[in-house]
């Protein structure tokens, strides 16, 4: 980490405090990324070893995850559909 003077320190948080709040969506998005990423890495290592789930993902993402009960937001199905095996 770089060290700043102790006046420059001071101004950083100064400029940081100047700055307006986040906004609510980006500040909840932030708090549900770690399960977001936990869930989907629990998907990718289900198809990895299941080969009748990985059949079932590929065919149709969005079905398959509905009949096995996740509830995966769907602006990840991309992430998703690129990181599953494709065979």
């Amino acid at each position: 980490m770089t060290k700043f003077p102790d006046n420059d320190e001071e101004r950083v948080a100064d400029l940081l405090r100047a700055l307006p709040p986040a906004p609510d969506g980006w500040v909840r998005a932030a708090q549900e990324l770690p399960r977001a990423r936990q869930e989907m890495d629990e998907i990718i290592a289900r198809a990895e070893a299941d080969q009748e789930f990985r059949a079932a993902v590929i065919a149709d993402l969005e079905s398959a995850l509905r009949q096995e009960g996740y509830d995966v937001d769907p602006s990840l199905l991309p992430v998703l559909r690129h990181r599953l095996p494709s065979s």
